[in-house]
């Protein structure tokens, strides 16, 4: 369990202090989403709802 976590904390998780990259992210990488995403405004534009376009 405490190797998981410690696979999440440097593999997966954003560091504030690293803009938004794990620890073991290339800084040089920018990785693209594997497919389009749609974003949906709800609540009069108060909320935006995602999901995978089709």
């Amino acid at each position: 369990m405490l190797r998981d976590y410690a696979r999440h904390f440097n593999e997966h998780r954003p560091h504030q202090g690293r803009s938004q990259l794990a620890p073991n992210d290339d800084p040089t990488v920018i990785p693209l989403p594997a497919t389009r995403i749609e974003r949906r405004q709800a609540v009069g534009g108060l909320i935006n709802e995602y999901r995978r376009a089709s």
